[in-house]
């Protein structure tokens, strides 16, 4: 089952690693069709646009971009049984370098496969093809198809450029149909090399079928180290067949042109070999306005294939490219003469329509509106967005494939705006002063505080107030004065922070109004006061009340007493008789 699963590969080549992705936009300054759609600050591979050629892969410094990895593909169609054939792309001498290059089919043997061979032996057939087809229309122009990128990059991005295409297989088909033509229908062909964009081109409809797995030379060392496999533990060993003629300089510029025996002359007027897209962009250009007799063999990357992205990262690219030189001159070919003519090469190039739809002048006008860029001296073409015009990011925000946020120059103005609100709308004054303490700048807030206009402007800042704080921190080079000072001509009393900006020479004073703050203070105190007071009042009232109760309940005792010692006395006396009158005497006995 997992055999089966790993022969299910998706059809993205190159796509983004989200964790790793830190919106730097590089990957879009990089790319050469803007194939990058930056959605929630992450920059995504938009595949209907790629021509995986893995420019990004090989720029992004954070290694957010990576290409599809086929290497449990191809062990599962070793796993599975069969002839399963490897195909070298001649760049593996760059690779694997003077050392270990001769060791390397013996290496792939160990690996399972049952067929070894180099494809350069197709980039022959290839060359002699093209040498065939521009001998047909010698006052035409011509572009090789060898790189698959630069055939995709024409059909989708030049489909004016596709007519001129030589319809020829790539090297990489051309070995395939011969390896399967020699092995059988069912034989497997893993092919192997520096070169991304090979990916997509296996997976073309019309070329389904003769390229099984296509591996690049990282993941082939990868593949080494989960086997165990050390190269320096091999002997050298030959391949399974070899190519013809000067078949193994194909990897480099001018390479197909050597192969074919065509003029390779670098100040040659009628033959032209580029590398990278400036140089062909450049070269088609030429084309379209200069038309004539001309052979250009483009390779998309710089230096040709030896800097493909599927290439270990170690070695100098001119390192490289000796490499390749020295094997391709120390291994010769078979002679041209003993290969026989095959047919079979020709390839069938499209242009799909267009992918976007054509979008208003008014609209691309108001994007940059949006942005500040209204006129054309705003418009910087600074590039940082990843952009080489305004009206490039323009169109892309249009189309979906950037936010208007990407542009920093308008970033940058949107928050010295938001800055420039915030100063002006505080309601804590501000104040700026150079460094002779005259006054740069003040806001509203200030102004109203010490009831001034901009005629103070130029002034020194003892116009308005005591000017210490600021002298203090101007002689003691400090970093912060903080302080409460009242300002009696303004009946103001303020909380103070000065702080100096030493690259400006500057100091900067922000106010906060706590008039009210300590006036509320003040009441407060008094409030206490006059509370204290009146309690202490009540509470000496209270205490006088009840002395005078006291006392009133005192002497109203007493005379309750001596009323009740007379009623007592009256209550127990005996009376006599005197006379006429009746007396009492008391018996306190009884």
């Amino acid at each position: 089952m997992a055999a089966m699963d790993a022969l299910q590969t998706p059809r993205q080549v190159v796509f983004t690693n989200k964790a790793r992705c830190r919106d730097c936009y590089r990957c879009l300054r990089e790319c050469p069709i803007k194939a990058i759609r930056i959605c929630d600050d992450q920059a995504f591979v938009e595949a209907d646009r790629c021509i995986a050629c893995g420019t990004c892969v090989r720029e992004c410094p954070q290694e957010a971009k990576s290409f599809r990895n086929d290497v449990d593909h191809a062990a599962a169609l070793l796993e599975a049984g069969g002839v399963v054939a490897a195909s070298i792309a001649p760049s593996f001498a760059a690779c694997f370098g003077p050392d270990d290059a001769p060791r390397l089919a013996d290496a792939l043997r160990r690996l399972g496969f049952s067929y070894v061979a180099e494809t350069a032996i197709g980039a022959f057939e290839v060359a002699r093809a093209t040498a065939d087809h521009i001998a047909t229309a010698p006052d035409a122009a011509h572009v090789c198809t060898a790189c698959p990128a630069v055939v995709r990059y024409v059909e989708q991005y030049e489909p004016n450029m596709a007519p001129t295409l030589t319809p020829v297989v790539s090297p990489m088909i051309a070995h395939a149909q011969r390896i399967k033509e020699e092995q059988g229908d069912e034989t497997k062909v893993v092919f192997i090399g520096p070169c991304v964009a090979k990916k997509a081109e296996a997976e073309r409809p019309e070329l389904a079928g003769l390229v099984d797995c296509v591996l690049t030379f990282t993941e082939l060392l990868e593949w080494f180290d989960q086997a165990g496999i050390t190269l320096g533990s091999f002997n050298p060993s030959a391949f399974d067949a070899e190519p013809a003629g000067d078949a193994r300089f194909f990897p480099l510029p001018g390479g197909l042109a050597r192969t074919a025996a065509l003029d390779t002359d670098l100040l040659g007027t009628e033959s032209l070999a580029v590398s990278s897209i400036d140089d062909i962009r450049e070269a088609f250009e030429n084309v379209r306005t200069a038309p004539g007799p001309v052979l250009i063999e483009p390779l998309f990357c710089t230096q040709g294939c030896v800097t493909g992205p599927g290439m270990p990262e170690e070695a100098n690219t001119f390192r490289r490219r000796n490499d390749v030189l020295t094997y391709a001159r120390t291994h010769q070919g078979m002679t041209p003469e003993k290969v026989p003519p095959r047919n079979g090469l020709t390839a069938r190039f499209s242009t799909p329509p267009p992918i976007d739809p054509a979008i208003a002048e008014a609209e691309i006008q108001d994007i940059l509106e949006r942005t500040g860029k209204a006129l054309p001296e705003d418009q910087l073409n600074c590039g940082a967005c990843g952009y080489v015009s305004c009206r490039d990011q323009a169109i892309a925000v249009l189309r979906g494939m950037a936010d208007t946020d990407m542009c920093i120059p308008h970033m940058r103005r949107l928050a010295e705006q938001r800055s420039d609100r915030i100063i002006e709308t505080t309601p804590n004054g501000v104040v700026i002063l150079d460094d002779h303490l005259k006054i740069l700048h003040m806001n509203p807030a200030f102004r109203k505080m010490f009831q001034c206009t901009d005629a103070v402007l130029g002034k020194p800042i003892s116009y308005l107030m005591d000017p210490e704080p600021f002298e203090n921190l101007a002689v003691n080079s400090g970093d912060l004065a903080e302080l409460t000072a009242h300002h009696g001509n303004y009946n103001l009393v303020c909380h103070q922070v000065i702080y100096p900006l030493r690259q400006e020479g500057q100091y900067v004073g922000v106010f906060v109004n706590i008039t009210k703050s300590v006036a509320n203070e003040e009441m407060l105190k008094r409030l206490r006061s006059e509370t204290v007071r009146k309690a202490r009042e009540l509470l000496e009232h209270q205490v006088q009340v009840a002395q005078d109760m006291a006392q009133f309940l005192g002497e109203s005792t007493a005379q309750s007493e001596e009323l009740v010692r007379n009623l007592v006395s009256i209550a127990t006396d005996r009376p006599r008789q005197s006379g006429d009158n009746w007396l009492w005497d008391t018996d306190i006995s009884t």
